[in-house]
């Protein structure tokens, strides 16, 4: 699938993480295999999926493209932080690699417009995750099919915040051609649909969704009396 089918099939559409944490019940291949077929039976259009063991089972269990990557470790850049990473979630069967764009050093010394090259050239698409919109322009030049507001929040220099960053995603519209897609913190309908509204291609949704561990968590917070 080329880039511009996939962002004709994308335009407007949700598309569902299907992660679960270290340590999490939820983790395991064949349970997260149930989550991305139940978001296809509730109208998702594409599924977000970490590790390559599980890329593969739910590349092979639903009829929908399939955003993969690697998280190895929990600081710096661990969203696919390699070119090895990148290839094997190609391997795995994603249709498009999600990768860390941000401007901190690889722990291989890469550079993100090599992983780009490395992807193109074993047949998939690239999603860059991005935390500013520096960041976004600069993803964007060196040939990112798909920018992602994923780190926003989750990097110094970006803004905290409890929702999603639509500046960002908004920003990120105006500034550059490629899809702009809206991930981070969307807990709501209503902040999917103002994401699209602000210039988003489409919207991933993971823990609103598919987390029923921190969903869990919320409730009791939000009932705990002091």
């Amino acid at each position: 699938m080329t880039a511009q089918e996939l962002a004709a099939a994308l335009r407007g559409k949700l598309i569902v993480s299907c992660q679960a944490p270290p340590g999490d019940p939820m983790r395991e291949t064949g349970t997260l295999v149930r989550l991305a077929r139940s978001a296809v039976a509730g109208g998702g259009a594409a599924i977000r999926a970490n590790e390559p063991e599980v890329v593969a089972a739910i590349a092979g269990a639903v009829d929908l493209p399939v955003i993969g990557l690697w998280k190895d470790g929990d600081v710096g850049v661990y969203i696919t932080p390699t070119v090895r990473h990148a290839l094997a979630i190609v391997e795995a069967g994603a249709d498009v690699v999600a990768a860390d764009a941000t401007d901190r050093p690889r722990p291989d010394g890469s550079t993100f417009a090599e992983l780009v090259a490395a992807v193109h050239g074993a047949g998939a698409l690239v999603m860059a995750d991005v935390s500013t919109l520096a960041e976004g322009v600069t993803a964007a030049g060196q040939g990112a099919d798909f920018v992602s507001t994923t780190l926003s929040g989750y990097v110094p220099g970006s803004p905290e915040q409890t929702g999603p960053d639509l500046a960002l995603v908004a920003g990120l519209a105006a500034a550059i051609d490629v899809p702009v897609v809206a991930e981070g913190r969307i807990n709501t309908p209503g902040e999917a649909a103002e994401a699209l509204a602000r210039g988003a291609h489409s919207v991933v949704v993971g823990t609103a969704i598919t987390a029923p561990t921190a969903l869990t968590a919320r409730f009791v917070a939000g009932i705990a009396r002091p």
